[in-house]
């Protein structure tokens, strides 16, 4: 089972959720208003519909339902409060300093398996608590989340011009004759009509192969790929080796 999580895109940080929603709430909201004139909105007695304005835009968002549970944390520390895991998406919610210095929530990015990877902000959270111990501390949570698809400044197509020389300072050896390279074939699918599709992220490759998805800018430029987001099915990738040496 692959794991719903929110990938922060400026630290490449990631929130896992402990179990995946049983449902996905998607609702859209069309960049239209009323016309309206200086009397008020303009329409008339013979009018079925009001007359509408297309303002451009609109709003897209994501309503999910997300179970945590200390009794289901693997790992030799346990975890007696539920509040320990949750925290994380509270602080997707709270205004952290921008590049212009303004405070705005976090852009992440809503990853579950290979089928869901929307960009946006999380706009509201709620939490309600179940299974309280004696000293009253929690150890089971429901937490309702308000996701919000924004329009990401950086698209993930736009792969930066960034000098391999500069690559090579984040701790890759980017030495295209390097032996240690690893050579790594695109999985795919085929659809109905017989045309293949790639069933793999640079960002999932970068989180497989360096363990930092946040690595998927040097791994693009690396391979000279224009659109990390479409990536062809048995497209040949070189995964530069960390270094060993600093």
């Amino acid at each position: 089972m692959e794991r719903v999580a929110f990938l922060i895109e400026r630290t490449g940080q990631r929130i896992e959720c402990l179990l995946n929603p049983d449902s996905v709430i998607v609702s859209r909201q069309a960049g239209v208003r009323a016309r309206r004139s200086v009397g008020g909105a303009v329409t008339g007695r013979a009018a079925t519909d009001d007359s509408v304005l297309a303002t451009g835009g609109g709003v897209t968002q994501l309503c999910l339902e997300l179970l945590f549970d200390t009794s289901k944390v693997a790992g030799p520390k346990p975890v007696h409060d539920v509040r320990e895991l949750t925290v994380p998406l509270w602080s997707l919610a709270e205004n952290s300093a921008g590049d212009e210095g303004q405070g705005t929530p976090p852009l992440v990015r809503f990853v579950w398996g290979k089928s869901w990877n929307v960009p946006g902000i999380v706009c509201a959270v709620a939490e309600r608590f179940e299974c309280f111990s004696a000293a009253g501390i929690a150890q089971r949570s429901w937490v309702s989340l308000r996701f919000l698809r924004v329009h990401v400044p950086l698209p993930l197509a736009t792969v930066p011009d960034i000098p391999l020389d500069q690559l090579a300072s984040e701790g890759l050896a980017l030495d295209p004759d390097d032996a240690r390279l690893v050579v790594h074939r695109v999985a795919g699918e085929a659809d109905p009509k017989g045309e293949g599709y790639s069933c793999e992220r640079v960002e999932q490759l970068a989180h497989r192969y360096y363990g930092n998805p946040a690595y998927w800018r040097m791994l693009a430029t690396f391979n000279g790929i224009g659109d990390p987001a479409r990536l062809d099915t048995g497209m040949v990738l070189k995964m530069p080796p960390l270094r060993s040496t600093p």
